[in-house]
């Protein structure tokens, strides 16, 4: 760890974007914020019809007919400050999840870095078959030198 910088990204290996991971760091550098975490806008369409019930769970009191959620998302990319290192425990699992509830529980800033552009989550599979379409579309988005 000490060859560490003092800023770094972590992304995840299941993504594909066309984020500028450069204005991305370089957000978090200006930011001074202990983290910087790449969002994303994502629309979510339920296909079904959802009810909602009181607090006894047995009446219902709303219903929606295929709901479309509106979700700012993590995208798997993230800049951090190695401060970061402190709040993760040695020698035990601890994901992000873990590591977002630690920062929000002992307050330090993070920040938002909303991203436009293009973004899939690979990793799961109906998004992995839109971007085989999409990639075979515009491959020279994907892969700019002609690869």
């Amino acid at each position: 760890m000490k060859d560490l910088e003092d800023n770094f990204l972590v992304m995840n290996g299941d993504i594909c974007t066309t984020l500028n991971f450069k204005d991305l760091y370089d957000a978090h550098l200006q930011s001074g914020a202990i983290a910087t975490i790449g969002t994303y806008r994502r629309m979510e369409k339920i296909d079904l019809g959802v009810l909602e019930v009181d607090h006894t769970g047995k009446h219902v009191v709303a219903f929606r007919e295929k709901p479309v959620y509106d979700f700012l998302v993590s995208m798997g990319v993230n800049a951090f400050s190695r401060k970061i290192i402190k709040l993760i425990p040695k020698g035990e699992f601890f994901g992000f999840d873990s590591l977002m509830l630690k920062m929000l529980d002992k307050q330090l800033r993070i920040q938002s870095y909303r991203f436009s552009g293009f973004w899939m989550d690979i990793g799961r599979p109906d998004d992995y078959d839109k971007f085989c379409d999409e990639f075979a579309k515009n491959r020279s988005t994907y892969l700019p030198d002609g690869a």
